[in-house]
């Protein structure tokens, strides 16, 4: 058995984890050895009682290691290890790094400079456009977006990443093979097949649950410089999470709501506590000034429709928005296109300061 299946094994036992694991490796060296000790010798080590022990020595009786790994090549996926040359770096530097991390699409070099956007799952528009431009803006610059393929916060950002034809890591809280929420499927594709990866350290066939999904965000935040929260109550996952990126040493950033709304409470706590104010992109980018000097970035592009050639969908959303104000309806209506379509092509012809959005959801376009 190499490495790799070892790991994948470890990582399929009830109750072992990856700080037990890193103790037993102390002791044992390889993850192969761990798996072929007895359970007298795993007992020797700190936090391994006789359950844990006798679940490691047997774990072929609960591991099915050669039907993993066929679901794992029929998918197309792939599996990083702790010891693959692969695993993301800045994942590798926390407390409780998972095992493995099984991924449909792939990491690239620059996806060490990734931010984190989450916040809740019940949003307001103002919320959604807020995630979906700083998503933009950031990729657009080059950085990563991470999240959790949630409803919500989680898909605005992930959706801004793409429309700037930028890079997305989608971190799941169920197996490679159980996309939830269900109709993010096609988000799904679109980050594995060709914009990002998506990943997860659970095995095959495991469903939601809500203990996974803290287990999710250390992830999130951990393969993140530093994590911006959008919008959130006091309730909300997103602050556990943020309280794991100060914990990992990550940067923390807020941005600010409506007094009056009960999803800007959050925020406004993170705020008051430290957290970093931010308006757009700029505000995260100069916090990073060393890695991602101004003088470096790229320029937005300028507005005029008539010099820049517009695609077939962006065209007929700008002709939709026409030269008075139109609300969102109407531009949905006009164009033809789903409402999906029309929330990314609107996003990239603010990006490209071709439309401007007023109150009230409604777009007009800027005059060159």
């Amino acid at each position: 058995m190499n490495s790799r299946d070892a790991y994948i094994a470890l990582n399929m036992i009830d109750h072992v984890g990856p700080v037990r694991v890193k103790r037993l490796l102390e002791r044992f060296g390889q993850p192969q050895a761990i798996l072929a000790a007895s359970a007298k010798e795993l007992m020797q080590v700190e936090g391994v009682g006789p359950e844990v022990a006798k679940a490691i020595h047997g774990w072929q009786s609960q591991v099915d290691l050669d039907a993993e790994l066929k679901r794992i090549s029929d998918f197309g996926a792939h599996v990083l290890t702790l010891d693959d040359p692969d695993y993301p770096a800045n994942l590798r530097e926390i407390y409780d790094p998972p095992l493995a991390l099984y991924m449909k699409g792939a990491l690239e070099p620059r996806d060490k400079h990734a931010v984190a956007i989450v916040g809740s799952r019940q949003t307001t528009y103002y919320g959604l456009e807020s995630a979906r431009k700083l998503g933009y803006q950031l990729a657009y610059a080059g950085l990563t977006v991470a999240s959790g393929l949630a409803r919500g916060i989680d898909t605005a950002a992930h959706q801004g990443a793409l429309a700037a034809s930028g890079r997305t890591l989608a971190v799941l809280g169920t197996g490679l093979d159980i996309v939830y929420p269900p109709e993010n499927g096609v988000l799904y594709e679109k980050i594995a097949n060709g914009g990002g990866a998506v990943m997860t350290q659970f095995p095959f066939g495991v469903k939601p649950d809500t203990r996974h999904f803290p287990l999710r965000n250390r992830i999130v935040s951990g393969l993140s410089l530093g994590i911006i929260v959008v919008e959130a109550g006091v309730t909300s996952g997103a602050l556990i999470t943020a309280n794991m990126a100060l914990d990992q040493g990550r940067q923390v950033f807020a941005v600010p709501g409506r007094i009056d709304s009960p999803q800007s409470k959050g925020c406004h706590r993170l705020i008051k506590s430290g957290a970093k104010l931010i308006e757009d992109a700029e505000d995260v980018l100069s916090e990073f000034e060393d890695l991602f000097p101004k003088s470096q970035r790229p320029e937005a592009p300028a507005a005029d429709a008539t010099t820049l050639e517009l695609s077939e969908t962006e065209q007929k959303v700008f002709d939709a928005v026409g030269g008075d104000e139109t609300d969102l309806d109407q531009v949905i209506r006009q164009s033809g296109l789903t409402s999906a379509e029309v929330f990314a092509t609107l996003l990239r012809l603010e990006m490209r300061r071709l439309v401007r959005q007023l109150p009230g959801k409604r777009f007009v376009r800027i005059k060159a």
